[in-house]
């Protein structure tokens, strides 16, 4: 997203609107994906080795897919394409959130980091959906397990995909948009994990319902861990409070502020999959516009709950404010 200012740049509005944008959006906290984190500076070097180690592998097994007459292997191929694609719009929503705001996109352009982690977790429950679908089909009709090249490849696909979900590990707990891909890495490890394992049984015990019900196992896993992504990403979507961050300890602290009456019109959302911004009314009867106050409360703000855009009006009277009823956005 934006800019980058110190947080000594502060602009005092016509009637006590005071806005702090002295976030730095890479050394700041994470809105909340278990607590404060530090955001990444870049993930631009594990983006473009996981796409081309991912885009290398689907034109090795769309190869032995074809040399196999695999049809196991060409569609598994396309599922992994569409992990590139996943990959690559995770890359771009990336970049997004490092350009500055226009005049006409005045919070810059880090809600596309959110909206690439929602469709990646939309496109990531499609993908498990047909893999159960077919992995059903398969219990009530087995049919042989492809050996000898599609284990071997499929072994390969573990390596590869292990490799890329690694080199986003570290920032998954801290964006979300880094942990749709490494979801999206970690499940084709897991579904190619399945692939050799299932082989593997059934090659000793002939059992061919094996390689569906270890599918299923699979999906199940997957599900349970894409669920989350897809909530927090449709929360984020709805301007939800982001997870971590308690609004009933935020309006506790503003309250036992010096010289504070009242606090209204509070609001708490995320910018992106890793900045979090508030606007609230801070109603101070004895009070005047204070530069020291308000700098310290954007500080504190930061500091112990992450938010890094904070927008703060300072009211004498706050019965005469027509945002202060609870029910009044």
């Amino acid at each position: 997203m934006p800019h980058d200012h110190d947080d000594a740049n502060w602009h005092d509005k016509a009637q006590g609107h005071t806005h702090n944008h002295g976030h730095d959006r890479h050394a700041g906290h994470s809105h909340g994906l278990g607590g404060h984190h530090n955001a990444p500076a870049s993930y631009d070097r594990a983006f473009a080795i996981g796409a081309v180690l991912n885009i290398g592998f689907v034109v090795i097994e769309a190869f032995y897919g074809i040399v196999a007459n695999s049809v196991a292997l060409l569609a598994d191929a396309g599922h992994n394409l569409s992990d590139v694609l996943g990959l690559l719009l995770a890359w771009g929503a990336a970049w997004l959130t490092r350009r500055r705001p226009t005049h006409r996109h005045t919070y810059g352009f880090g809600s596309s980091s959110i909206l690439a982690s929602l469709l990646n977790a939309v496109v990531l429950l499609i993908a498990v959906g047909a893999i159960a679908w077919e992995a059903v089909g398969r219990l009530t009709h087995p049919e042989p397990v492809e050996g000898g090249i599609v284990m071997w490849v499929a072994a390969v696909g573990i390596v590869i995909n292990a490799v890329t979900a690694w080199l986003f590990m570290g920032g998954k707990d801290a964006d979300l948009n880094v942990k749709g891909a490494y979801l999206h890495m970690a499940a084709d490890a897991a579904v190619s994990l399945g692939v050799v394992v299932a082989a593997l049984l059934i090659g000793w015990t002939g059992w061919l319902w094996l390689d569906p019900l270890v599918s299923l196992a699979i999906v199940a896993v997957i599900v349970v861990g894409t669920w989350g992504l897809l909530r927090e990403s449709a929360n984020l979507a709805l301007d939800a409070v982001p997870e971590g961050v308690s609004r009933a300890d935020v309006e506790a602290y503003l309250t036992g502020l010096p010289s504070v009456a009242a606090v209204h019109d509070l609001h708490i959302w995320g910018l992106s999959t890793t900045d979090t911004a508030l606007t609230a009314h801070l109603v101070r009867p004895d009070a005047g516009t204070d530069d020291a106050f308000l700098k310290e409360v954007a500080h504190d703000l930061k500091e112990r709950f992450g938010i890094g855009h904070v927008t703060i009006q300072v009211e004498h009277d706050g019965g005469s404010c027509l945002l202060a009823p609870t029910d009044v956005v």
